[in-house]
């Protein structure tokens, strides 16, 4: 009950300054194919005098959607290290993208709980300048994406880059974490990175640096885990630590041919000679096939039957030829045996017999008298705890 009589003023605040605050405007004209960036400064958003710097210890973050939606567009991303740090609105607009789009950002003071809001026009269009068929996209281990999103790390990359290619205007076309492709999230070691992939694009062909570098040449040497096969010197490094395994080339100045649209046919096969369905059954008769369908395995189980019935009721020996083959004296013992069975039975069902010689005491040796016991021993329980 205390958590939600804290959080209550506190949203009520917020939705408060949401309302009462007007949202600035700022128009931007992301191209189509090509990286746009736009930093999300913590002066943009705080209402400072002029001469004022933004003090080290102010935590921002931010919240961005496209209006009348809970998310960003497809193509553009968003990320920010810590509320420390600036945040980076990213990405590359396709073809699709064309037009307006309004995108909504909301800061958020964690010190002061002060929001602010800011609406950015995107008004996609199309490049101009010549095309850039020759596209190349590496992957930089050593940096992550806030890293290489500002201007300077940008240049100082294609800068670095016009090194091992022909001399061409190199431009950016994308920039992609490489957590955002399926990448792990590194170990916290100092000097461990994401990884960062990085777009170029060029009107210049590739050069033969990069040709081999994409070879099936390197690309065996790289499944069995050797370096590949670099013939020139590598001048993205050391700023720059390039996955050289992991380069791609993309050539779009041949054209890909059309898709051939297939054409609808009668329906009607070729002739092939190696197929040829008869045109017309003649008539069968099933009958046989059923009869011997049905009645082999009926027969069969007759069979096994009336053997079964053979083996266990016609091959009794019986019980005359049993005794026959019996000795006299074991058919005496069995029969004493189950005489004596039956009158121990008898003498249980009626207690009124005389009771047998067994239980009577021994006579006396002097006299040669046998006493009647003076106590039955048969009434006694053999634990005299028991009654």
């Amino acid at each position: 009950m205390a958590v939600v009589l804290i959080w209550t003023p506190l949203l009520m605040g917020l939705l408060a300054g949401l309302g009462g605050t007007k949202a600035q405007q700022t128009t931007l004209h992301p191209l189509v194919g090509r990286v746009f960036v736009h930093t999300l400064d913590h002066e943009a958003f705080l209402s400072l005098p002029e001469h004022d710097a933004v003090p080290p210890t102010v935590r921002i973050t931010y919240h961005a959607h496209l209006q009348g939606h809970p998310d960003l567009p497809r193509w553009l991303r968003y990320t920010q290290r810590s509320p420390h740090h600036p945040g980076f609105l990213y990405g590359s607009a396709t073809s699709e993208d064309r037009g307006r789009q309004v995108i909504e950002v909301a800061a958020y003071n964690r010190d002061s709980f002060d929001t602010t809001q800011q609406r950015l026009v995107l008004e996609i269009g199309d490049p101009e300048g010549p095309l850039l068929p020759y596209q190349a996209e590496f992957l930089v281990c050593s940096h992550d994406v806030e890293e290489v999103l500002p201007s300077t790390p940008a240049s100082r990359f294609l800068s670095a880059l016009g090194g091992l290619w022909e001399p061409g205007e190199l431009q950016l076309l994308n920039i992609t974490s490489a957590l955002d492709r399926g990448g792990r999230v590194p170990l916290p070691i100092e000097g461990q990175r994401e990884g960062v992939y990085i777009k170029v694009g060029s009107a210049s062909p590739f050069s033969t640096c990069l040709k081999m570098v994409a070879s099936p040449d390197s690309h065996a040497r790289c499944a069995q885990g050797q370096p590949p096969l670099l013939s020139c010197y590598d001048t993205l490094a050391p700023h720059f630590r390039i996955d050289w395994c992991n380069v791609t080339l993309v050539d779009k100045s041949v054209p890909e041919p059309a898709d051939e649209v297939p054409t609808p046919g009668d329906g009607i096969l070729e002739h092939d000679p190696f197929f040829c369905p008869p045109t017309e059954a003649p008539d069968r008769d099933f009958l046989v096939d059923a009869l011997v369908t049905l009645l082999v395995p009926l027969l069969v189980a007759l069979l096994l039957t009336l053997l079964l019935a053979y083996v266990m009721c016609c091959r009794r020996e019986g019980r005359l030829k049993r005794d026959l083959a019996t000795s006299d004296i074991q058919m005496v013992h069995h029969c004493t045996i189950h005489g004596n069975t039956e009158e121990l039975r008898q003498m249980a069902a009626s207690r009124e017999v005389p009771r047998p010689l067994s239980t009577l005491p021994m006579f006396s040796v002097r006299t040669g008298e046998r006493l009647p016991p003076l106590v039955d021993s048969a009434q006694v329980p053999l634990i005299l705890d028991q009654h």
